[in-house]
Parts: C-alpha cells; sequence; structure tokens
C-alpha cells in the first residue's frame, strides 16, 4: 500500500527545510522531522535460511505477465475489460457492445444496472497506466463512457486497488472521480466533494464523458462530448513509478453506460492519438527507451485547481 501524494509530498517538503542549528530555542517548532524507517534494525541483503532464486526475484518486480503482454500486442486497447464484481451490491449485467466497433474492432463494455443496485465501483482489469512501464515519449492515458440512461449515479473516474468496491471513486484514498449526478470532483474525498467546472452543468443521456491522466503535470483531467474540461486535480498519482491506475467506474441504481478503453473511436479526437492510448504505454520498463519519470512535486505544486 502507498500513502498517498499528499503525506508523500508533505514529507518530500519536511525534507528539504534546512534543520535548526545546535541550542536553538527548544520551544521553537522545527519543521525537519527525524528520518522515519519502519523498524530500528538493519535490513539484511539476504535471507539467513531460504533465498528466493533470482528467477523469482525478476518476475515478482513483472508488472504484468508476459502471456498478457502478447494479448495486449495482438488486440490493443481491445484487451481491457471491466473486472466482473463480487460485490453482492452489484446488480445488473456487463456485456460487450457495439459503441463505433468495426468488423475489425474489440467494441466497448456495455453495463447495465437495476434500482437495486448500491454503490459499487467497477474496475477495469488492466491497469491504464503501470508505474514502472516506461512512458516513452507519451503524453498521457485516457478511456470514456457513454451515458445511454441515468436514473440513479453514475461516476467515473481512477483508482488504485485494492479498493474499496462498494465506495464510489474518489471516496477513498488513491482514488479520483467526477460525480455525473451533481459534477462535483472528489479524490480522497468521502465528503461532498468540490465544485467542478460550469462549463457543465448536466449529463444527458448519449453524452459521452472521457477521463485522462497527462503525465508531464501528473494531472488529471474529464472531457465532455468530445470537449476537454479543466485539470480536475494536478499532483496526484506522483511518483508515478509508485502507482499502478485503473478506471473504476461508479454505480448506483438504474443505469446504462457503455465503457470504451480505446477499442472504438474516441469523442475526443486527441485521445486517439497513439501518445494517448493504454495500449502503447505496455511493455517497456523504465529507463529502456527514452523518457523518464517526473519528480513528486512539492506541496506547493501539488494542489487542486
Amino acid at each position: 500500500m502507498y500513502r498517498s501524494w499528499l503525506s508523500r509530498s508533505r514529507v518530500e517538503e519536511q525534507q528539504h527545510q534546512p534543520s535548526q542549528p545546535h541550542g536553538a530555542n527548544s520551544h521553537s517548532f522545527s519543521p525537519t522531522p527525524p528520518s522515519w524507517e519502519p523498524a530500528p534494525e538493519r535490513s539484511h541483503t539476504l535471507g539467513l535460511f531460504n533465498e528466493a532464486s533470482d528467477e523469482d526475484w525478476e518476475r515478482a518486480d513483472e508488472i504484468l505477465p508476459s502471456s498478457t503482454i502478447d494479448r495486449i500486442r495482438m488486440l490493443g486497447c481491445g484487451a481491457w475489460a471491466i473486472e466482473y464484481p463480487t460485490n453482492p451490491r452489484f446488480v445488473g449485467r456487463i456485456e460487450r457492445g457495439n459503441w463505433g466497433a468495426s468488423s475489425t474492432e474489440n467494441g466497448t463494455w456495455k453495463v447495465c444496472t437495476v434500482k437495486r443496485c448500491k454503490d459499487t465501483c467497477l474496475m477495469s482489469d488492466l491497469p491504464l497506466m503501470a508505474g514502472l512501464y516506461d512512458i516513452h515519449g507519451k503524453r498521457g492515458v485516457y478511456y470514456e463512457v457513454r451515458v445511454n440512461k441515468m436514473k440513479g449515479a453514475v461516476a467515473i473516474g481512477t483508482a488504485c486497488k485494492p479498493y474499496p468496491p462498494w465506495r464510489m471513486p474518489g471516496w477513498n484514498r488513491l482514488s479520483a472521480g467526477l460525480h455525473l449526478d451533481d459534477m462535483r470532483k472528489f479524490f480522497e474525498d468521502p465528503n461532498g466533494g468540490r465544485d467542478y467546472t460550469p462549463e457543465v452543468s448536466r449529463i444527458s443521456s448519449g453524452d459521452v464523458v472521457g477521463c485522462g491522466y497527462e503525465f508531464a503535470s501528473n494531472a488529471l483531467f474529464f472531457t465532455h462530448n468530445g470537449r476537454r474540461l479543466p485539470d480536475a486535480f494536478r499532483g496526484v498519482y506522483a511518483p508515478r513509478v509508485d502507482h499502478d491506475v485503473y478506471a473504476a467506474i461508479g454505480l448506483d441504481g438504474t443505469n446504462e453506460i457503455e465503457v470504451n478503453f480505446g477499442s472504438s473511436s474516441f469523442k475526443w479526437n486527441e485521445g486517439n492519438e497513439m501518445a494517448w492510448r493504454v495500449a502503447s504505454h505496455v511493455g517497456y520498463m523504465i529507463g529502456s527507451g527514452p523518457g523518464q519519470d517526473e519528480r513528486l512535486p512539492s506541496y506547493s505544486e501539488a494542489t487542486f485547481r
């Protein structure tokens, strides 16, 4: 489990504060905490009796098994799917959709829920953004949801696993979401959320809402019917290497949506470029090509907009 970006950025800022000179007023506040270790004992390099093989050690660091990477290379963005929930609060069905799919495309994922469905978070089976993969000059990752019916509540966003399947995106740690019933944005916010933008006041049947993450700024943003909206959050999921980020979609009540990971054309035209496609981000470890990981922003940089 990782601490939130807020906790990490506070620690980084504190570590860069100058320490007080010896003999300073003991009652004055020192911004520099002592260095933190999980335990005082020294960590050994090797095990005393049982040491894993080098092969097992290397395999444990793999983000996705080679068979999954081969599947992604064969199917592209069509390899991504919605993970079927085991949460009994989910009452509905998940099946292949056909939004914009041609004979050479794998289509989308259609999700239908009924009134008895209570707060549920559906997640992608594969990460949109795997931290240890090099970005290779890519601009970000992106996916879309078309709202065919919303009589309950729908939320679109991202989360790191494990995430409580009975909690909407954005309510718990390392999760962000835009709740389409009231157009409020949430990041690690179990309360009422924040107002997002006056550019969109309501969602109608047939509207397409997208969710993207931009590597250069660590910014999470949303789109509406092909138009990019202002950044919702900046400085989230940083440093990128520490996070595997999944699509997260919240549902409550009667709804019908279709989820597109890029196997069909996006409404937001820029998202159709290779620089934004989830499949083009997978398979190259950091250091195996161009593009360097971003540094963790300071507390003042990691602000909401």
